[in-house]
Parts: C-alpha cells; sequence; structure tokens
C-alpha cells in the first residue's frame, strides 16, 4: 500500500500547528516538526513551540529534541526525518509533517543539493568581514554575486548567507547553480497543503503573536539565553533583537518593534520559497475544510 506524507506549509503564524493536529487526529498519524529552531529545548517561547495542551493532542517527533549546544544542520535533519518515518511506515501509511523551514521540507522531500568543498580560509574571511562591516556588506556581495540566491534564504540569517558566499567565492559558481539537481525518489508519496492569508492579516496576526510572545515570558528566557547568544541556534529573530536591547543598543519598544518587522520580512521570504513549488495545493488559512476531503481523493 503506498504510503504517505502529508507536508503542510507556510508563512509563520499562519496556523499550521492547529491543522496538523486536526489532520494527524483524522488520519490517526504522527507529526513530524521541520521547523529548524523548534529543535532546541532551551528555546520555547520565541521560537513558538507547541503547548503541552497540543502536543498531547497527535504524536509529535523533532520538538526540542535538541540543545543548543549542540550542531545540528539540515543534512542530519534529512538523516533522522528519514530514519523515523521509515519507522512510522513499518505500521502506518500515513503522517504529518508540518513547519515553515523550506530548506529542512525540502530536503526531506527531495534530498540536499551537492557543494564542492571550498578553502575554508574563505569562511573565516567572511565571518571577519561580518564582525569587522556588518550582516549588510555581506547582503551586498550575495546580492552582486548570486541574486537568485539573494532572493531566496533567509537573508537575515548570517550562517546562511555565509555558506552561500563561501560556495560563491570557493568556486566561482553562484551558489544558486548547485541546486539544479534532479530529485531524490522517496518511497512514500507527498502531499503538499499550504496555507495563506492575505497581507495585511498575517502581519497582524505576527504582531499579535510577539505580543502573546512577550506576555508568555519571551523577555526572561532570551534573558537567560543572553550569555549563549553567540550559538548558531541563537542567530533567530525574536532573540536577537533583545540582545540588542539588554546591551543598550535599543530601547524595549524598539526592540519588539524589530522583532515585529523582522518576523514580518520571514514570512514574506517564506512565501517566496513556497511559491516556487507547483506541486503545493493552497488554501485560505481561514478556510481548511476542504482539505482533509481534498488529501482522502488523492489517496484513493
Amino acid at each position: 500500500m503506498t504510503k504517505y506524507l502529508i507536508v503542510i506549509v507556510g508563512p509563520t503564524a499562519i496556523g499550521k500547528t492547529a491543522l496538523s493536529i486536526k489532520l494527524a487526529q483524522h488520519f490517526n498519524a504522527p507529526i513530524l516538526s521541520c521547523d529548524s529552531r523548534q529543535f532546541f529545548k532551551e528555546m520555547t517561547i520565541g521560537t513558538a513551540v507547541p503547548s503541552k495542551e497540543e502536543l498531547q493532542q497527535a504524536t509529535h517527533y523533532f520538538i526540542q529534541n535538541k540543545t543548543i549546544f549542540e550542531t545540528y544542520n539540515v543534512g542530519q535533519f534529512e538523516r533522522d526525518a528519514l530514519q523515523q518515518l521509515e519507522n512510522i511506515f513499518n505500521s502506518k501509511n500515513i503522517a504529518v509533517m508540518v513547519g515553515g523551514s523550506g530548506l529542512y521540507v525540502d530536503a526531506v522531500l527531495n534530498g540536499l543539493d551537492y557543494f564542492p568543498d571550498v578553502d575554508p580560509n574563505i569562511r573565516l574571511q567572511l565571518n571577519n568581514k561580518l564582525a569587522l562591516s556588518g550582516l549588510e556588506s555581506l547582503q551586498l556581495q550575495l546580492k552582486e554575486l548570486d541574486p537568485i540566491s539573494y532572493q531566496n534564504i533567509e537573508i537575515d540569517n548570517p550562517h546562511r548567507i555565509i555558506r552561500a558566499l563561501e560556495i560563491c567565492v570557493g568556486t566561482g559558481k553562484s551558489y544558486s547553480s548547485f541546486k539544479q539537481k534532479p530529485k531524490e525518489k522517496r518511497l512514500f508519496t507527498p502531499l503538499l497543503i499550504g496555507l495563506t492569508a492575505p497581507r495585511e492579516l498575517l502581519y497582524k496576526r505576527i504582531n499579535q503573536r510577539v505580543d502573546a510572545m512577550l506576555k508568555k515570558g519571551l523577555l526572561n528566557e532570551a534573558k537567560h539565553l543572553y550569555k549563549h547568544k553567540e550559538l548558531n541556534a541563537l542567530q533567530t529573530v525574536g532573540y536577537k533583537e533583545l540582545f540588542n536591547y539588554f546591551e543598550d543598543k535599543c530601547d524595549l519598544e524598539t526592540a519588539v518593534e524589530e522583532i515585529k518587522k523582522n518576523t514580518r520580512r520571514f514570512a514574506k521570504r517564506q512565501g517566496t520559497w513556497f511559491r516556487k513549488d507547483k506541486s503545493i495545493n493552497w488554501y485560505d488559512f481561514n478556510d481548511t475544510s476542504e482539505i482533509i476531503p481534498f488529501i482522502e481523493q488523492k489517496m484513493i
């Protein structure tokens, strides 16, 4: 019998968690999270980890299963997720995967792209440039060397920018040119569901979510993590802006507005990434009643 992986994607704050639980309960299926920041057990409020009540409503994997002190990348997640899916499909025919990390979704569905090794000194030079000239200097360099990647990667993520730039500099070719390989065959059929909303409404939901996070204690969570602010896991919207506040680089009101602004930018980039995938079936987040019938029809 065919195995199916229902994949729920879309921008942050649009309601993916609620839909994933609804589908998991209907199809008696477990949920795999592919949110690259919800892996870390120290980051709860700022990453919008599902609540204890939500986690109890369905079996979840890859939620707070790592620590920020571990190195964990998309290649390791691909391996772990495929192994978990193999285990699940030994006894079930359906699983649900949910998250807004497009690269992680793509790794599970299609495999990772091959990138050649480059001189490690290039990365050191780029990190020095980041420290001396700031992130914007790297963003402008990437825009010049690889405008396609500039439009599609997390442009506010220094790790992602440096990774793309070291390939550009080290090979003389664009990072995006190495991402054209054929898709890998998987032992399951993916069914992709995307949630969408008018921009103004989505931005309102984002602002409301940030306010709710602050009420839940985001400021204290960030204070607790501040001493580890150099770790890659913490180069994340919602934390780095508060770190600036702790360092007296801005007041709290400005930091909160920066969180909202950067989250909206992140949501825009997520939309750009997912709209490239023509296999995604899009639904308005306020009207999901046809999703289950659609999935059931596809499984016939």
